[in-house]
């Protein structure tokens, strides 16, 4: 099981995330995600999808079910092109959507972008880094994100940021 801790610059509380991916076939697998709000030690997220890869295309599609404190339960879709800048495949330029559905099938919010991304491995002695450059199509935001071995740092044009450290 994977779990991070995360904090945002608009949060009051610290998060504890946790997912797990569960292998159904050599391209697909089950991923459980959960998130817990440490101020009010209640979940705020549980998501269920199944994610299939097209590694001949460089393609991911994911289908599945969201509860959240907010919008309840919900759909969702998703989906990920990459196309290859380079051969060894470290820089590459990324597309990518979502999209929430309600239970009556109602679209609740969608979200689309386009990136590039850089893997740099052996930064430094046992330091990876990835860089991501991006925009958000619907919101016509940039945002950017540096990774680090275990910390991620995100940030976007409208001042919103949050970091992540992965145990």
């Amino acid at each position: 099981m994977e779990t991070s801790l995360r904090y945002g610059g608009d949060a009051k509380a610290l998060r504890i995330h946790a997912k797990q991916k569960l292998p159904l076939d050599s391209k697909t697998h089950l991923q459980v995600h959960g998130e817990l709000d440490t101020r009010f030690g209640v979940p705020t997220f549980f998501r269920a999808v199944v994610r299939r890869f097209y590694p001949d295309f460089s393609a991911s599609l994911g289908v599945g079910l969201q509860y959240d404190k907010r919008e309840k339960l919900h759909y969702t879709v998703r989906a990920k092109k990459s196309f290859p800048v380079t051969t060894d495949g470290l820089f590459s330029f990324n597309v990518k959507g979502r999209c929430h559905l309600d239970k009556e099938f109602k679209e609740r919010n969608s979200t689309g972008a386009a990136e590039f991304s850089w893997c740099i491995l052996n930064f430094q002695k046992d330091q990876d880094v990835r860089l991501k450059l991006g925009y958000d199509l619907l919101d016509k935001v940039p945002y950017m994100q540096i990774r680090e071995n275990n910390w991620t740092f995100n940030a976007n044009g409208n001042g919103k940021w949050n970091v992540r450290f992965d145990l």
